[in-house]
Protein backbone atom coordinates (compact mmCIF):
# COMPACT_ATOMS: atom_id res chain seq x y z
CA UNK A 1 0.00 0.00 0.00
CA UNK A 2 1.69 3.28 -0.98
CA UNK A 3 0.63 6.80 0.50
CA UNK A 4 0.85 10.04 -1.30
CA UNK A 5 0.18 13.28 0.48
CA UNK A 6 -1.02 16.45 -0.96
CA UNK A 7 -1.73 14.11 -4.16
CA UNK A 8 -3.64 17.10 -6.30
CA UNK A 9 -0.53 19.02 -6.07
CA UNK A 10 1.48 19.65 -9.34
CA UNK A 11 4.16 16.61 -7.67
CA UNK A 12 1.65 14.50 -6.02
CA UNK A 13 -0.75 14.25 -9.12
CA UNK A 14 1.95 13.59 -11.55
CA UNK A 15 3.35 11.06 -9.13
CA UNK A 16 -0.09 9.39 -8.70
CA UNK A 17 -0.23 8.87 -12.61
CA UNK A 18 3.63 7.90 -12.59
CA UNK A 19 2.52 5.01 -9.46
CA UNK A 20 -0.80 4.28 -10.85
CA UNK A 21 1.07 2.72 -14.13
CA UNK A 22 2.22 -0.36 -11.59
CA UNK A 23 0.13 -0.63 -9.09
CA UNK A 24 -3.45 0.06 -7.86
CA UNK A 25 -3.05 0.39 -3.99
CA UNK A 26 -2.40 4.06 -3.95
CA UNK A 27 -4.04 5.99 -1.23
CA UNK A 28 -3.98 9.58 -2.23
CA UNK A 29 -4.52 12.28 0.48
CA UNK A 30 -5.41 16.03 -0.49
CA UNK A 31 -6.93 18.78 1.57
CA UNK A 32 -8.87 21.57 -0.33
CA UNK A 33 -7.75 21.12 -4.08
CA UNK A 34 -9.75 18.27 -5.80
CA UNK A 35 -8.65 15.50 -8.39
CA UNK A 36 -8.92 16.29 -11.41
CA UNK A 37 -11.06 13.79 -13.42
CA UNK A 38 -8.62 12.19 -14.90
CA UNK A 39 -6.99 11.27 -11.36
CA UNK A 40 -10.32 9.83 -9.57
CA UNK A 41 -9.80 6.28 -10.65
CA UNK A 42 -5.89 6.18 -10.29
CA UNK A 43 -6.14 6.05 -6.46
CA UNK A 44 -8.31 6.06 -3.40
CA UNK A 45 -8.89 9.63 -2.57
CA UNK A 46 -9.30 10.97 0.62
CA UNK A 47 -9.81 14.76 1.72
CA UNK A 48 -7.81 14.60 4.72
CA UNK A 49 -6.08 17.51 6.79
CA UNK A 50 -2.80 16.31 7.71
CA UNK A 51 -2.94 18.43 11.15
CA UNK A 52 -5.86 15.93 12.01
CA UNK A 53 -3.78 13.30 13.47
CA UNK A 54 -6.72 10.99 14.67
CA UNK A 55 -7.88 10.88 10.75
CA UNK A 56 -4.00 10.34 9.78
CA UNK A 57 -3.72 7.32 12.14
CA UNK A 58 -6.59 5.73 11.08
CA UNK A 59 -5.66 6.06 7.27
CA UNK A 60 -2.03 5.08 7.77
CA UNK A 61 -2.77 1.56 8.37
CA UNK A 62 -1.48 -1.47 6.40
CA UNK A 63 0.50 1.87 4.75
CA UNK A 64 4.30 0.31 3.57
CA UNK A 65 5.74 3.64 1.60
CA UNK A 66 4.30 7.57 2.29
CA UNK A 67 5.67 9.99 -0.46
CA UNK A 68 5.03 13.28 1.07
CA UNK A 69 4.18 15.77 -0.76
CA UNK A 70 2.14 18.12 1.08
CA UNK A 71 2.84 21.68 1.91
CA UNK A 72 2.24 25.05 0.69
CA UNK A 73 4.81 27.06 -1.06
CA UNK A 74 4.40 30.77 -0.09
CA UNK A 75 6.15 33.97 0.00
CA UNK A 76 3.45 35.71 1.11
CA UNK A 77 4.33 37.64 4.88
CA UNK A 78 0.81 37.02 5.68
CA UNK A 79 0.09 33.19 5.40
CA UNK A 80 3.67 32.90 7.59
CA UNK A 81 1.67 31.56 10.53
CA UNK A 82 -0.02 29.21 8.02
CA UNK A 83 2.93 27.71 6.02
CA UNK A 84 4.64 27.08 9.40
CA UNK A 85 1.67 25.00 10.99
CA UNK A 86 1.25 22.67 7.59
CA UNK A 87 4.90 22.62 7.00
CA UNK A 88 6.42 21.96 10.15
CA UNK A 89 3.46 20.72 12.05
CA UNK A 90 2.08 18.59 9.29
CA UNK A 91 5.24 16.65 8.41
CA UNK A 92 5.85 16.34 12.30
CA UNK A 93 2.40 14.52 11.94
CA UNK A 94 3.26 12.73 8.72
CA UNK A 95 6.77 11.01 10.45
CA UNK A 96 5.17 10.32 13.54
CA UNK A 97 2.24 8.44 11.90
CA UNK A 98 5.06 6.36 9.74
CA UNK A 99 6.87 5.44 13.00
CA UNK A 100 3.41 4.24 14.56
CA UNK A 101 2.31 2.64 11.92
CA UNK A 102 5.98 1.15 10.93
CA UNK A 103 5.89 2.22 7.57
CA UNK A 104 9.04 1.01 5.45
CA UNK A 105 9.91 4.08 4.10
CA UNK A 106 9.34 7.86 3.64
CA UNK A 107 10.33 10.02 0.88
CA UNK A 108 10.08 13.52 1.79
CA UNK A 109 9.83 16.45 -1.02
CA UNK A 110 11.30 19.72 0.79
CA UNK A 111 12.50 22.34 -1.26
CA UNK A 112 16.18 23.87 -2.37
CA UNK A 113 14.93 26.87 -0.56
CA UNK A 114 15.80 24.83 2.72
CA UNK A 115 19.64 24.93 1.67
CA UNK A 116 19.72 28.88 2.04
CA UNK A 117 19.27 30.80 -1.55
CA UNK A 118 22.37 33.57 -0.84
CA UNK A 119 25.80 32.37 -1.20
CA UNK A 120 27.12 34.67 -3.86
CA UNK A 121 30.07 32.87 -5.82
CA UNK A 122 29.18 29.41 -4.09
CA UNK A 123 27.63 26.22 -6.41
CA UNK A 124 24.88 25.25 -3.35
CA UNK A 125 24.95 21.66 -2.85
CA UNK A 126 23.36 19.01 -0.15
CA UNK A 127 26.14 19.98 2.99
CA UNK A 128 24.29 23.37 3.17
CA UNK A 129 21.41 24.28 5.23
CA UNK A 130 19.37 27.43 5.48
CA UNK A 131 20.49 30.00 7.78
CA UNK A 132 19.49 33.45 8.88
CA UNK A 133 22.23 34.60 6.95
CA UNK A 134 21.91 32.87 3.65
CA UNK A 135 18.21 32.68 3.16
CA UNK A 136 15.26 35.96 3.00
CA UNK A 137 12.65 33.27 2.71
CA UNK A 138 10.36 32.09 5.20
CA UNK A 139 9.32 29.45 3.24
CA UNK A 140 12.67 28.36 3.34
CA UNK A 141 12.81 27.87 6.74
CA UNK A 142 9.40 25.91 7.26
CA UNK A 143 11.34 23.33 4.71
CA UNK A 144 14.32 23.48 7.08
CA UNK A 145 12.78 22.99 10.22
CA UNK A 146 10.36 20.23 8.21
CA UNK A 147 13.36 18.49 7.32
CA UNK A 148 14.24 18.59 10.77
CA UNK A 149 11.35 16.47 11.65
CA UNK A 150 12.14 13.90 9.25
CA UNK A 151 15.53 13.89 10.59
CA UNK A 152 14.14 12.94 14.20
CA UNK A 153 12.42 10.16 12.68
CA UNK A 154 15.12 8.95 10.69
CA UNK A 155 17.05 9.24 14.58
CA UNK A 156 13.72 7.09 16.00
CA UNK A 157 13.79 4.25 13.50
CA UNK A 158 12.44 5.32 10.22
CA UNK A 159 13.53 4.73 6.65
CA UNK A 160 14.01 8.24 4.60
CA UNK A 161 15.21 9.59 2.04
CA UNK A 162 14.74 14.00 1.26
CA UNK A 163 14.47 15.15 -1.97
CA UNK A 164 15.19 19.43 -2.62
CA UNK A 165 13.98 20.18 -6.46
CA UNK A 166 14.90 23.28 -7.39
CA UNK A 167 12.01 25.57 -9.49
CA UNK A 168 9.52 22.91 -10.40
CA UNK A 169 8.44 23.01 -14.07
CA UNK A 170 4.92 21.28 -15.10
CA UNK A 171 1.27 21.01 -15.92
CA UNK A 172 -0.37 22.84 -13.05
CA UNK A 173 -2.90 25.38 -12.31
CA UNK A 174 -1.11 28.15 -13.49
CA UNK A 175 -3.33 30.28 -11.12
CA UNK A 176 -0.56 29.37 -8.38
CA UNK A 177 2.80 27.82 -7.85
CA UNK A 178 5.60 27.85 -10.58
CA UNK A 179 3.30 26.81 -13.38
CA UNK A 180 2.24 30.81 -12.83
CA UNK A 181 5.37 31.43 -14.68
CA UNK A 182 3.48 29.97 -17.75
CA UNK A 183 0.63 31.98 -17.24
CA UNK A 184 2.73 35.30 -16.74
CA UNK A 185 4.69 34.97 -20.06
CA UNK A 186 1.03 33.86 -21.70
CA UNK A 187 -0.54 37.20 -20.54
CA UNK A 188 2.84 38.80 -22.37
CA UNK A 189 3.96 39.86 -19.12
CA UNK A 190 6.84 42.28 -20.18
CA UNK A 191 9.80 42.54 -17.66
CA UNK A 192 12.39 40.04 -16.53
CA UNK A 193 15.51 39.85 -14.74
CA UNK A 194 19.38 39.06 -15.29
CA UNK A 195 19.00 36.18 -11.94
CA UNK A 196 19.24 33.40 -12.14
CA UNK A 197 18.31 30.15 -10.82
CA UNK A 198 17.62 25.87 -11.24
CA UNK A 199 14.88 24.68 -12.78
CA UNK A 200 13.39 20.93 -12.92
CA UNK A 201 10.70 18.99 -15.25
CA UNK A 202 8.43 17.32 -12.81
CA UNK A 203 8.50 13.89 -14.77
CA UNK A 204 12.10 14.28 -13.50
CA UNK A 205 11.23 15.20 -10.08
CA UNK A 206 8.57 12.10 -9.88
CA UNK A 207 11.08 9.35 -11.72
CA UNK A 208 13.81 10.42 -9.02
CA UNK A 209 11.63 10.03 -5.82
CA UNK A 210 10.76 6.45 -7.10
CA UNK A 211 13.95 4.96 -7.95
CA UNK A 212 14.65 6.78 -4.52
CA UNK A 213 11.75 4.67 -2.78
CA UNK A 214 12.50 1.38 -4.44
CA UNK A 215 16.73 1.81 -3.75
CA UNK A 216 18.39 0.51 -0.55
CA UNK A 217 19.16 4.53 0.25
CA UNK A 218 18.40 5.40 3.38
CA UNK A 219 19.15 8.52 5.26
CA UNK A 220 20.23 10.87 2.22
CA UNK A 221 19.07 14.22 1.06
CA UNK A 222 19.18 14.42 -2.92
CA UNK A 223 18.75 18.27 -4.78
CA UNK A 224 17.35 17.56 -8.06
CA UNK A 225 17.97 20.27 -10.57
CA UNK A 226 17.69 19.65 -14.10
CA UNK A 227 19.31 23.53 -15.52
CA UNK A 228 20.79 26.29 -14.01
CA UNK A 229 19.35 28.81 -15.96
CA UNK A 230 18.79 32.77 -16.26
CA UNK A 231 15.30 33.54 -15.56
CA UNK A 232 15.36 35.36 -19.09
CA UNK A 233 15.99 31.93 -21.10
CA UNK A 234 13.18 30.06 -19.47
CA UNK A 235 10.69 33.35 -20.02
CA UNK A 236 12.04 33.59 -23.67
CA UNK A 237 11.89 29.73 -24.07
CA UNK A 238 8.04 29.64 -22.85
CA UNK A 239 7.30 32.91 -24.96
CA UNK A 240 8.85 30.84 -28.16
CA UNK A 241 6.37 27.95 -27.97
CA UNK A 242 3.24 30.09 -27.10
CA UNK A 243 4.21 32.25 -29.98
CA UNK A 244 3.63 35.19 -28.14
CA UNK A 245 6.11 38.53 -27.20
CA UNK A 246 9.54 38.07 -25.69
CA UNK A 247 10.12 39.79 -22.04
CA UNK A 248 11.68 42.98 -23.08
CA UNK A 249 11.83 45.23 -20.14
CA UNK A 250 14.92 44.93 -17.72
CA UNK A 251 14.01 44.67 -13.94
CA UNK A 252 16.50 46.93 -11.62
CA UNK A 253 17.17 46.84 -8.12
CA UNK A 254 15.18 49.79 -7.30
CA UNK A 255 12.25 49.00 -10.02
CA UNK A 256 11.95 45.78 -7.99
CA UNK A 257 11.67 47.70 -4.65
CA UNK A 258 9.08 50.00 -6.26
CA UNK A 259 6.88 47.41 -7.76
CA UNK A 260 7.28 45.04 -4.32
CA UNK A 261 6.08 48.02 -2.45
CA UNK A 262 3.34 48.51 -4.38
CA UNK A 263 1.88 44.97 -4.55
CA UNK A 264 2.22 45.20 -0.97
CA UNK A 265 -0.16 48.16 -0.68
CA UNK A 266 -2.47 46.70 -3.08
CA UNK A 267 -2.82 43.54 -1.17
CA UNK A 268 -3.95 45.84 1.93
CA UNK A 269 -7.03 46.73 0.12
CA UNK A 270 -7.59 44.06 -1.88
CA UNK A 271 -7.11 41.08 0.45
CA UNK A 272 -5.29 39.31 -2.27
CA UNK A 273 -1.80 37.79 -2.25
CA UNK A 274 0.68 40.60 -3.79
CA UNK A 275 2.48 39.26 -7.36
CA UNK A 276 5.89 40.37 -5.96
CA UNK A 277 7.20 40.70 -2.26
CA UNK A 278 9.99 41.14 -0.84
CA UNK A 279 11.37 37.89 -0.51
CA UNK A 280 10.61 37.15 -4.41
CA UNK A 281 12.05 39.97 -5.64
CA UNK A 282 14.96 39.57 -4.14
CA UNK A 283 15.21 36.07 -5.14
CA UNK A 284 14.56 37.02 -9.04
CA UNK A 285 17.72 39.38 -8.97
CA UNK A 286 19.73 36.24 -7.23
CA UNK A 287 22.17 34.38 -9.64
CA UNK A 288 21.91 30.95 -8.18
CA UNK A 289 23.57 27.64 -8.99
CA UNK A 290 22.72 24.47 -8.35
CA UNK A 291 24.58 20.85 -7.35
CA UNK A 292 23.27 17.57 -9.47
CA UNK A 293 26.03 15.58 -9.48
CA UNK A 294 24.89 13.83 -6.34
CA UNK A 295 21.89 11.98 -7.40
CA UNK A 296 23.52 10.99 -10.62
CA UNK A 297 26.21 9.45 -8.90
CA UNK A 298 23.95 7.49 -6.47
CA UNK A 299 21.09 6.57 -9.26
CA UNK A 300 23.76 6.18 -12.46
CA UNK A 301 20.80 4.95 -15.00
CA UNK A 302 18.55 8.14 -13.85
CA UNK A 303 19.48 11.39 -16.35
CA UNK A 304 17.35 14.62 -16.62
CA UNK A 305 15.37 15.47 -19.67
CA UNK A 306 15.88 17.99 -22.74
CA UNK A 307 15.34 21.70 -21.51
CA UNK A 308 13.91 22.59 -24.92
CA UNK A 309 11.67 19.58 -24.96
CA UNK A 310 9.89 19.88 -21.46
CA UNK A 311 9.17 23.37 -22.11
CA UNK A 312 7.49 22.41 -25.02
CA UNK A 313 5.22 19.83 -23.48
CA UNK A 314 4.61 21.63 -20.73
CA UNK A 315 3.03 24.27 -22.80
CA UNK A 316 1.17 22.27 -25.41
CA UNK A 317 -0.46 20.40 -21.90
CA UNK A 318 -1.23 23.60 -20.77
CA UNK A 319 -2.70 24.79 -23.98
CA UNK A 320 -5.43 21.51 -23.74
CA UNK A 321 -5.82 22.15 -20.39
CA UNK A 322 -7.16 25.87 -20.78
CA UNK A 323 -7.75 25.89 -24.79
CA UNK A 324 -5.54 28.26 -25.27
CA UNK A 325 -4.95 29.45 -29.03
Amino acid sequence: MILVTGASGLVGSHLVKELSRNTKEIIALYNSSKPSKDLENLANWHQIDILDICALDEIFKNVKQVYHCAAIVSFNPKEKNKIHHLNIDGTKNIVNACISNKVEKLVHVSSVAALGRIRPGEKINETMSWSEETSNSEYGKTKYLSEMEVWRGFAEGLNVAIVNPSIILGLGNWNNGSTAIFKNVYNEFPWYTLGSSGFVDVKDVVNAMIKLMDSEINGEKFILNGWNLKYQEVFNAIAKNFNKKLPSKKVTPFIASIVWRIEHLKSLFNNKSPLLTRETAATALTNVEYDNYKLLAAIPEFNYSNFEESIQRVCDELKMKYQLK
